[in-house]
This record gives structure tokens, sequence and C-alpha cells, in this order.
């Protein structure tokens, strides 16, 4: 059998978009030939502000990725929380180290999606999508938005959900709130969905 492999590559401070890549993970995870990985993105916070920032450990079973190994991947999957409307600088440091994939178009036609984390409706739910989508076209990589083959999911009106078109999303509030069920579900859809895409894309 053919293996796919999908890569969910994130930064998460506060564990907010370290619980949504975890349910992207099993979505894709959860497709047949399909072998999911978590990876990391590089802190560039030294301890001292990350402590400062009251930012908890960061998990240990997830080992940082460097740019070079985004090349194995068949499909990449992105998520970050949200500043000021755009990716945090971890990731962007990150992505200005693929420079010299991207003068080889490595990365060009393989499909690769977003999920982000923000505080609250004005946060840039959809703007972090906007902004980050230049990364994958430089590189010529296949943005996958879910659109809305999530369902009744993305119509929902008696609770508050993140997320849209372009990805999946949960809201941080002041910190506290942690992402919800349908957040979760969203996320576990948005990891199935760009697995099965990777996988068609494959054969």
């Amino acid at each position: 059998m053919t293996i796919t492999k999908v890569y969910i590559v994130y930064y998460s401070l506060y564990g907010h978009v370290d619980t949504m890549a975890r349910e992207v993970h099993k979505g894709a995870a959860s497709i047949e030939g399909v072998e999911a990985t978590l990876w990391r993105v590089p802190e560039i916070l030294s301890d001292r502000i990350l402590e400062k920032m009251k930012a908890p450990p960061k998990p240990d079973d997830i080992a940082d990725i460097r740019p070079e190994q985004l090349v194995e991947a068949d499909a990449l999957i992105f998520g970050f929380p949200s500043r000021f409307g755009m990716m945090p600088s971890q990731l962007k440091a990150f992505f200005d180290a693929t420079g010299e994939l991207w003068a080889t178009q490595a990365l060009a036609g393989k499909p690769a999606g977003i999920f982000w984390s923000t505080g609250f409706y004005g946060g840039g739910q959809e703007l972090s999508a906007w902004t980050a989508i230049t990364q994958l076209a430089h590189h010529g990589m296949l943005f996958v938005p879910l659109g809305y083959t999530f369902g009744s999911g993305m119509f929902e009106m008696d609770e508050v959900k993140g997320g849209s078109a372009y990805g999946a999303g949960t809201f941080a509030g002041d910190g506290t709130r942690q992402p919800t069920e349908l957040e979760l579900q969203q996320a576990f859809y948005q990891g199935k969905y760009i697995a099965e895409i990777a996988k068609k894309l494959k054969s």
C-alpha cells in the first residue's frame, strides 16, 4: 500500500493550537493509508521571556521540525495563534528559513491547509488565514480551504465557534477558554478532509 504522509506543523504558546493540532492529527490519521505526524516549529523566545508571559511548558511528545523536512510530506497543515491578524513570529521565522526550498520550488504542488486560534471575533479569524496564504502561494503549494464541506457545523448560531471556510479555528478569549467540542470536530474534519485530498493526488 502506498503511504501518504501528512505533516501537521504548528506553533502554540498557551496550548489552544496544540489541542486543535492533535484533533487535526487524529482526523488525518483516521484515513487508511495515511501516516500523519505532528511537528512543532522551533521556539525563538527565551525561557525567561516565556516565564514572564506565564507560558506553560511545551509538550515533550512533539519534536521540532527543520525546514528541509517539509519536502518529505505529501501534504502540510499549518496551525498557529493569531498575532494582530497574522501568524506569530515563530512560524514566520520558520517560513523565512525555507528560502532554499522556495528557490527550487521543492514544495510546489503539495496540498496545504491552515488552522488557527484568536482571542475574539475581531482578532483575525479570517484575516489570519488570508495573510498565511501568501506563504503557501510563494511556495506554489495548493491551498485547500474547507469551504462549507463541514456542513451544518458551519452554520452554528447557538454557540460561539471559531473557524471559517478557510479552515478550523478556535477562540481563546482571555486565554481561559479552551476549544469546544464543535471546534474540535471541525479540526478533526479538516485533518481528515485534507488527508483524503492528499491521498487522491498521490494515487
